[in-house]
């Protein structure tokens, strides 16, 4: 059966760009962060307009965008440097926040150490808690998965989303449809304040992950 042409096509063909807010007080203080709520530091706030306007370079010009963020203060910090840039109101959504470290939480990292119980090597991992009273990956890739499901239900060619650098890998295994139970082993690394872009194909709606944790441009911001 021949596929319809592009442009009688229902949904639009879209690009995610999934930001990881840059620098915050707990990294530099040393703390356990989790959803102890840091702010930006001045590094990390220029670190933001550099991330505003490499997204700015990437988005062409009057083109609809939406702008997704995590609630906690460093990345709602970091999202109103973005709808700033290109005139929109950021949605503030809990879902998208990092994993729950419990009891360790905006701690010194000594506290991680102690508290820490590893998973186990092969078995059941996506109930373990790293730390008492932390979340499971469960339970991070449940909010994270219905909060993706949302945004994608969104009619809207370039969508922003800023998160943290664990739940990061829920946004992209959410991205790709990869089931939860193959969650327990997969990491997508990616450093502070880059950006990882996502995009459905145009032809056969593959959900591509065109480039995972860009940080090109906070070269500007560092040397600034």
């Amino acid at each position: 059966m021949q596929s319809p042409p592009l442009h009688e096509r229902s949904s639009p063909v879209r690009t995610l760009y999934v930001v990881t807010h840059p620098e915050a007080t707990h990294h530099v203080e040393g703390l356990v962060g989790g959803w102890h709520d840091s702010q930006l530091t001045p590094d990390g706030v220029r670190a933001a307009e550099s991330i505003s306007q490499a997204l700015r370079a990437q988005i062409p010009e009057d083109t609809e965008v939406d702008l997704f963020s995590s609630d906690l203060q460093r990345t709602a910090q970091t999202a109103k440097v973005i709808a700033e840039r290109f005139d929109v109101r950021p949605h503030l959504d809990p879902r998208l926040r990092e994993m729950s470290f419990g009891g360790a939480e905006g701690k010194p990292k000594e506290s991680w150490d102690r508290l820490f119980v590893p998973p186990p090597a092969a078995g059941d991992r996506m109930t373990h808690r790293d730390i008492p009273g932390a979340e499971t990956r469960n339970s991070v890739a449940q909010r994270i998965y219905t909060a993706m499901d949302e945004v994608l239900q969104r009619q809207c060619e370039h969508q922003i989303i800023v998160t943290h650098g664990f739940a990061l890998t829920f946004v992209v295994a959410a991205w790709i449809k990869m089931p939860t139970v193959s969650l327990g082993h997969v990491v997508f690394k990616a450093p502070s304040g880059s950006i990882t872009t996502l995009h459905e194909d145009d032809l056969y709606r593959g959900r591509l992950v065109l480039r995972l944790g860009d940080s090109r441009h906070l070269d500007h911001a560092t040397a600034s």
